[in-house]
């Protein structure tokens, strides 16, 4: 069989060395040392600025009157930089700081970026913080945790129409708001176009001469599903360190101009330090992708894709999926998104392989060759950068080799192996949390990642690790049976692609192992219905049951006993939520969350009281 052919990239770490340490304990790190790297970011935005003026930093189509995008709005190296010098300097005259910090409530734009900027520049924290926070929720009980968390001293929106009901809702007077569209009603409001126009003088830049690698650049805050969000800390060293292990690890990176188009919040670590962090301190492009992988934005990104191409691109699987499925068809989507891309990276889920091979032959049929779909490990407490595959050869669940200058801990925990975490990419901890800070270090000062890991092959440790699922996930049978949630979804996910969006498993102290499946939009070509029906009729429809019951067949016949056997399925029509918990920005599912929700259909599930409850035949 002909090995298949695939565009060149280099990867940075392929071996590593083991040390063992006490009984079940073992630790790995990368063969290769972690090259120097600046003190701050922002000496990157000032080199680039230097080096690069009239360079694009950040693009972003602009609005229409009627709600739809128009062209792409630049923004260069050099306009950045002046920016960050005024909202800086309009920062430090409000006497801002990490006590009282910046909270930006709304979505990846032009404002928000040179907002952030500014921040970094005169060495003010920020935090951008959940949308659906602002939106979404009824009771804002989250958003009022992120500010009495924070205490911010001022609050960023974009459309004050928008975000005006959680403004008011949850911030006192004594909080200045800003918002580039609007004003917040019976509030004094200023324009970001006010901020903008302050007159940076030398105190800006002795504010930005004054930060280093211990200072707070930003917090992140956790998904928090089944407690409150915790505010993670970032430091400029833990977001320099962070990118120059990503080069170490990616070179790609490295290999001439770099561009991206990309649609992640920054609220999220994937796109808000890992993405964000990456043009800044490489001197790329950013166009800012106001798409999405869900059935009502995806035509934005596709839009974006035919028209820009990058040079490396990140998204999560779902969509993956969709732009596997418009490649087949779309002879410009293919032209563009592959002339110039190096690397595909995925992350925050299980990809199904079939999503694998249609992107496999839409690439070979298109340039001859296919592009490396890689991935990887990482948290928003480890920058979130941490393990990252050795080679083309991926597979669902590989993870590979730790980053340069990362220490891995692998802990065995009753029959799993927890990974943790030690470098300088890692959180000194949560804000103004001082007992879950110090749950969530060992007594080394590993950070307990709850990830738990094994080796793709034994006999040779520098092909790395695989994922394992995430112990808190993994749960006990009534016989004392673990199960292992994470790689039993990935079986799930990939029996039923591409109909299955991601699956819950159930059973805890229970006989059997049960599984409630969250179905694809594209369920719907299994029925001949009209568009409008509901997806509840659509998955009460005989070819939609005799599909899923193909799977579950399919899945006991691979199955070597009660622990990895699904003895019971259902259908979910109510896809999983924000505000609630069950789905992250990044679009991943929580498992602990969904099963605190539908507590009730669980039982019921168990219990053979649904109406359609699917069993191996």
């Amino acid at each position: 069989m002909t090995a298949a052919k695939y565009r060149p990239l280099k990867f940075g770490v392929t071996r590593a060395s083991l040390r063992d340490g006490a009984t079940g304990v073992h630790y790995l790190r990368a063969e290769q040392d972690l090259p120097p790297f600046p003190e701050r970011l922002t000496d990157r935005l000032v080199h680039w600025a230097k080096e690069r003026p009239e360079q694009t930093l950040f693009a972003r189509r602009t609005k229409q009157a009627d709600g739809s995008s128009g062209d792409w709005k630049h923004i260069s190296f050099a306009q950045a930089l002046d920016a960050a010098r005024r909202i800086g300097q309009g920062l430090l005259n409000r006497g801002l700081s990490a006590e009282r910090p910046v909270l930006v409530l709304s979505e990846n734009d032009l404002e928000h970026a040179l907002l952030a900027l500014g921040c970094i520049y005169a060495g003010v924290a920020y935090c951008p913080t959940s949308p659906p926070y602002s939106l979404i929720s009824q009771d804002f009980d989250k958003l009022h945790h992120v500010v009495k968390t924070l205490t911010p001293g001022l609050v960023f929106a974009s459309d004050a129409n928008r975000y005006s009901r959680a403004m008011l809702a949850t911030l006192d007077e004594s909080v200045e708001l800003v918002t580039t569209h609007g004003t917040v009603p019976g509030r004094s409001t200023t324009s970001f176009e006010a901020l903008l126009a302050t007159e940076p003088t030398p105190d800006v830049d002795a504010a930005m001469a004054a930060t280093g690698p211990d200072t707070i650049v930003k917090f992140l805050f956790t998904s928090g599903s089944t407690k409150m969000p915790k505010a993670v800390i970032n430091t400029q060293r833990m977001w320099c360190a962070n990118q120059q292990q990503m080069a170490s690890s990616m070179p790609v990176l490295t290999d001439g101009p770099l561009v991206l188009v990309d649609w992640l919040p920054w609220n999220h670590t994937f796109g808000g330090n890992h993405n964000f962090g990456m043009v800044v301190y490489h001197g790329g492009t950013l166009y800012i992708d106001d798409g999405k992988p869900t059935p009502a934005l995806m035509a934005e990104t596709l839009r974006n894709l035919r028209e820009i191409s990058p040079t490396v691109y990140f998204n999560v699987p779902t969509g993956f999926e969709a732009i596997a499925n418009a490649m087949k068809a779309d002879d410009q989507l293919r032209k563009t998104l592959l002339a110039k891309v190096n690397m595909f990276f995925y992350a925050g889920a299980a990809l199904a392989q079939p999503v694998w091979d249609s992107l496999f032959e839409s690439q070979e049929r298109e340039v001859g060759e296919r592009i490396v779909m890689s991935t990887g490990l990482g948290m928003t407490e480890s920058g979130p950068f941490g393990i990252f595959v050795t080679s083309p050869n991926v597979k669902a669940g590989d993870l590979g080799l730790p980053t340069p200058g990362l220490e891995l801990k692998l802990v065995d925990m009753d029959g799993k192996t927890e990974v943790r975490y030690k470098g300088p990419n890692i959180t000194q901890g949560y804000w103004r949390m001082p007992e879950e800070t110090a749950g969530a270090f060992d007594e080394e000062g590993f950070f307990k990642t709850g990830d738990a890991v094994k080796w793709i092959d034994e006999t040779d440790i520098h092909l790395g690790l695989k994922f394992d699922g995430r112990i808190a996930e993994d749960f006990k049978l009534a016989t004392g049976t673990f199960v292992s949630v994470g790689p039993l979804r990935g079986k799930i996910i990939a029996a039923g692609a591409p109909f299955v969006q991601d699956a819950v498993l159930t059973g805890i102290n229970l006989k059997e192992v049960g599984a409630m499946v969250f179905p694809t939009p594209a369920v719907r070509t299994l029925t001949n219905l009209p568009a409008e029906t509901s997806m509840h009729e659509v998955l009460d429809h005989p070819a939609v049951i005799a599909h899923f019951q193909t799977v579950v067949n399919e899945l006991a016949k691979t199955a070597t006993g009660s622990a990895n056997r699904i003895a019971r399925l259902c259908l979910l029509a109510d896809p999983p939520t924000i505000d609630r918990g069950e789905i992250t920005d990044k679009g991943s599912i929580n498992q602990r969350a969904v099963l605190t929700h539908r507590a009730d259909t669980v039982a019921k599930l168990h219990a053979d009281e649904l109406h359609f409850i699917l069993k191996p035949q």
